[in-house]
């Protein structure tokens, strides 16, 4: 049992969520992502490897200039 450590009072609970990066003129938005969700506030929790892919991911799309992206979160194999 993992208690959210934002309220103290939700449990956290596997699911996915979306998850918007900004930066500079480019926004990202991942849909589908994996994390620990608390059933109580909402409040989101990604592993090491989620955060890492997804800012790997986001860095390349504002390297290739993109101004909004919108996609689904994929690990890569």
């Amino acid at each position: 049992m993992n208690l959210c450590a934002i309220c103290r009072h939700g449990v956290t609970r596997p699911g996915t969520v979306t998850v918007t990066l900004e930066r500079r003129a480019s926004i990202v938005i991942f849909r589908e992502v994996p994390a620990r969700i608390c059933g109580n506030c909402g409040e989101t929790y990604h592993d090491a490897d989620i955060t890492k892919e997804l800012l790997r991911q986001a860095e390349q799309a504002v390297s290739e200039g993109v101004e909004v992206n919108v996609r689904r979160f994929h690990r890569l194999a």
